[in-house]
């Protein structure tokens, strides 16, 4: 039997690059494992290992929240930031995160420290890849006000332990997966993973509350076609 072959992106691939697709949306929007995908799969009558599921999502997870991020609305002036730990190894890491305030993630960065300089980094990736904002709110971390000062002091900054829950809430998705996966093995795997998953979570998972039963369907159905736009995109390339 010949095997199909794939153009673009997914040029050398035995499966189609739609199974591809839905198997990277399945494992990034649902809080399963790799084998959790491989039964899902496997129920469909398709026959792929976990390994194999594992490559699919390092190869093609960047390039669909790369396209995510790309296609995305225009983000809001106004950014909620926090940091939260992250065992991995017995050592602490620290998740940054930044979400404006529709409650969208813009990025995220695991870094080892949680000073002065890591806040620098992690403004300086934000206002590369967005612009300054109009208002920035942190919790009361001092690191993010000395940054602040330091590279853009016209901005204003609200730091304060109340006004920051948007952020603070980002945060239980991951907590969700790293449960799942028995925590990150490395930051460059959290790095990863997280950077795909906050994207996915952004077009898959709105605020549900704050629309209507027909509206989150339109939304739901706008996501699906951005996610197989994205696909068709990859076997052009």
């Amino acid at each position: 039997m010949t095997k199909p072959k794939q153009s673009g992106a997914f040029s050398g691939h035995r499966f189609p690059p739609e199974i591809i697709g839905y198997a990277v949306w399945a494992y990034h929007r649902f809080p399963m494992s790799l084998r959790d995908v491989e039964d899902l799969l496997a129920a469909r009558g398709i026959v792929v290992s976990y390994e194999t599921i594992r490559a699919w999502l390092a190869k093609f997870g960047s390039h669909y929240a790369k396209q995510i991020r790309r296609d995305r609305p225009r983000v809001a002036d106004k950014w909620h930031l926090d940091e939260v730990v992250l065992p991995i190894n017995g050592k602490k890491y620290w998740l940054w995160r930044a979400v404006d305030s529709k409650g969208d993630v813009l990025d995220i960065l695991v870094q080892s420290r949680r000073n002065k300089r890591a806040a620098s980094r992690f403004f300086r990736k934000l206002f590369k890849a967005f612009g300054a904002p109009r208002v920035i709110v942190t919790d009361k971390l001092r690191s993010y006000g000395a940054a602040l000062k330091e590279l853009a002091p016209r901005i204003e900054h609200r730091s304060h332990k109340g006004l920051n829950n948007r952020s603070e809430g980002s945060h239980r998705p991951t907590r969700r997966r790293e449960k799942i996966m028995g925590r990150f093995k490395s930051p460059r795997q959290a790095q990863r993973f997280l950077t795909v998953h906050d994207q996915v979570q952004t077009i898959f998972r709105p605020r549900r509350h704050t629309l209507s039963a027909a509206a989150y369907r339109q939304t739901r159905a706008d996501a699906h076609w951005i996610w197989d736009d994205i696909t068709r995109e990859l076997k052009a390339v």
